[in-house]
């Protein structure tokens, strides 16, 4: 749902929503676009698992991005809610991106796919990670771009790296051109419409997708339990959630040397994204049932409008 328009003056303002399949890059692309860390991004799949916004600002302008899980078929319920929130992009975007990239299949997920073909807004579809072809592979993107335009004819197309930030100036120009006038949605300082609590919980999860292999980053969840901030420093008590006893175990390490080194590149990475010393304590808990409790995830935050 969007939020009440907040301002009488009218300029160009508009919601521009990021879908795509899983690992495309579709949250380093969101990070290239709003100038900030808003996403969390890893070369594992499903990284993203909230509908996050970021809003970029100027004078006469403001774009309201929106990163989304990557769409699959749900095998539980958080997948369940990972997918509603891909879905809730379609209702609500006055220009949609739909990302792939240079080795995903066309016909992968059509199900969404068929949704994004009736769409009646602009679609820009990007093809992601065109570094990784060959310099002598321009047939091989020609024959990419064709099999796309045969299945989202409408749709304009934009090759891109977002890792290189390729094209993406050519894409936030375009973006500029298509959006709707309107007032602002939103104040003019704001940069998400994440609270602080929301940043804490994601990059420790980001932590532990890049120092944990196998399932485990897949069944942790994290809850800010205590978020108090001086103008000296900011105090976080935070519980990592795991599935099993023995996942609690692993995440926690022999003599707890796993968790610390969670703890210091957590604590690292948030000091550098609020500007202000961290004292961060961690705690694990088992909670076998968090994936598949819709009063859980709810608590988790996994709750579209």
């Amino acid at each position: 749902m969007r939020p009440a328009l907040n301002s009488n003056i009218m300029h160009k303002a508009g919601f521009v929503n990021i879908v795509g399949n899983p690992n495309v890059g579709k949250s380093t692309l969101m990070n290239q676009l709003v100038g900030e860390r808003i996403s969390i991004a890893t070369f594992k799949a499903q990284t993203t698992r909230h509908r996050i916004m970021g809003i970029v600002n100027t004078d006469d302008m403001q774009i309201v991005f929106s990163d989304t899980p990557g769409v699959l078929k749900p095998n539980y319920k958080m997948q369940e809610m990972m997918l509603a929130f891909s879905e809730s992009a379609l209702q609500d975007a006055d220009v949609l991106l739909y990302v792939t990239d240079v080795v995903e299949n066309p016909e992968k997920n059509m199900d969404f796919l068929e949704k994004v073909q009736q769409m009646k807004i602009p679609v820009i579809l990007l093809i992601n990670k065109i570094d990784e072809l060959k310099a002598s592979s321009t047939e091989a993107l020609g024959n990419i771009v064709e099999k796309w335009h045969q299945l989202l004819p409408n749709a304009e197309i934009l090759p891109i790296s977002a890792k290189n930030k390729f094209g993406v100036d050519m894409l936030l120009k375009r973006i500029q051109e298509l959006l709707p006038e309107s007032p602002a949605y939103f104040e003019k300082d704001q940069l998400t419409d994440k609270p602080a609590r929301f940043f804490v919980s994601e990059i420790i999860r980001e932590k532990i997708l890049l120092y944990y292999d196998k399932e485990i980053p897949y069944a942790v969840e994290v809850r800010v339990d205590s978020f108090k901030e001086t103008p000296q420093r900011i105090d976080i008590h935070a519980t990592i959630y795991v599935e099993r006893e023995s996942q609690k175990g692993i995440i926690i390490g022999h003599q707890g040397i796993a968790l610390k080194k969670v703890g210091m590149e957590s604590r690292k990475a948030l000091e550098k994204f609020f500007g202000k010393k961290i004292n961060l304590e961690t705690f694990v808990k088992v909670d076998k049932d968090w994936r598949s409790s819709e009063r859980e995830l709810s608590a988790f935050g996994y709750n579209p409008e």
